[in-house]
């Protein structure tokens, strides 16, 4: 009887022992000191997680070029947030491949002695943003929790919690965590004819938008600072082209006569954006470049471009 009653409670609290793994657990912090950046994961069973980014990419503000007022808008608010010094969210849209997240990655590089650091959640896990705030609310360092490709489909839940997070939550703003993000959508939400019905207009012709269009524009209206990136035209694109060979290690005389075939490449891909310039360069040099020398010291690793994206690409000669 003794044994059948202990083989009862062993089982009882081996059953015990799996449903507490499988319950949703109080969000812990890791540890700081291992990375200057992290990525936020929900997991399956519901557990938030902080893991460290090893390699993150080497890009630095002076290899960004020909977006040099974005670069001094975003530099400035940064370097300013660092310094404890009031500062702004940031929403950065436009143009694809135009250097939105590698300036991000490069402020990360410049302010991380002074205390910078960086979180990336995925737009699937915004939901947990108030969590994620308040566990670095008592850190002496400063974070950015960055966002790429932020967009959002009617109805999804991380909507309401950033919109909470920016402006508008009971808790007042946590002076050490300001939010980046990248769209390339301006309202980040779908917009649609139907809704330009809902404007009404006053007898003195003024024209107000409906509620569906308020709701949208409300939500980056509360990121303090629009940076906006614009595609490059045929000189820059041809520009950031040889910054880029030169990088791969090809020679001023191949980089000319590469012109041609480059600008054929961005024409078939319909974007002559940094990233595209980016990829010709990487195709051109594997090409025409002896394996031997294909490795260029100058550049960060593969793992570590992709560590937090690839090249935004705004870098040039």
């Amino acid at each position: 009887m003794n044994e059948n009653l202990e083989r009862l409670i062993l089982r009882a609290e081996q059953l015990m022992t799996r449903i507490e793994a499988a319950l949703p657990q109080p969000f812990s912090p890791p540890d700081w000191s291992t990375a200057i950046a992290w990525r936020y994961r929900r997991r399956h069973s519901g557990h938030g997680l902080l893991t460290p980014v090893r390699h993150v990419g080497a890009i630095s503000l002076d290899d960004l070029k020909e977006i040099d007022g974005q670069k001094e808008k975003i530099r400035l608010n940064t370097l300013h947030f660092v310094q404890g010094k009031p500062a702004n969210n940031v929403l950065l849209t436009g143009a694809r491949g135009t250097g939105k997240s590698s300036l991000i990655k490069a402020c990360l590089n410049a302010y991380s002695r002074q205390g910078l650091r960086l979180i990336e959640v995925d737009k699937t896990d915004m939901i947990d943003l108030p969590d994620i705030v308040d566990v670095v609310a008592q850190r002496p360092e400063k974070f950015i929790v960055f966002c790429d490709d932020l967009s959002f489909d009617e109805g999804e839940p991380g909507y309401k919690a950033l919109k909470s997070t920016l402006d508008g939550s009971v808790a007042a703003a946590t002076p050490n965590v300001l939010i980046y993000a990248t769209s390339n959508r301006r309202h980040l939400l779908p917009e649609y004819m139907k809704e330009n019905l809902t404007y009404t207009h006053t007898e003195d012709g003024e024209v107000h938008p409906g509620e569906v269009v308020e709701e949208k524009i409300s939500l980056s209206e509360r990121f303090g600072l629009w940076v906006s990136f614009y595609p490059f035209n045929q000189d820059e694109y041809l520009a950031i082209v040889a910054q880029w060979l030169s990088s791969f290690g090809v020679s001023a005389q191949a980089i000319a006569a590469a012109r041609a075939e480059s600008l054929v490449w961005a024409l078939e891909r319909g974007s002559r954006s940094g990233r595209v310039a980016y990829q010709f360069a990487r195709d051109y040099a594997g090409r025409n470049s002896p394996p031997a020398s294909h490795a260029v010291s100058s550049l960060p690793p593969e793992g570590a471009v992709g560590a937090l994206g690839p090249p935004g690409g705004a870098r040039s000669a």
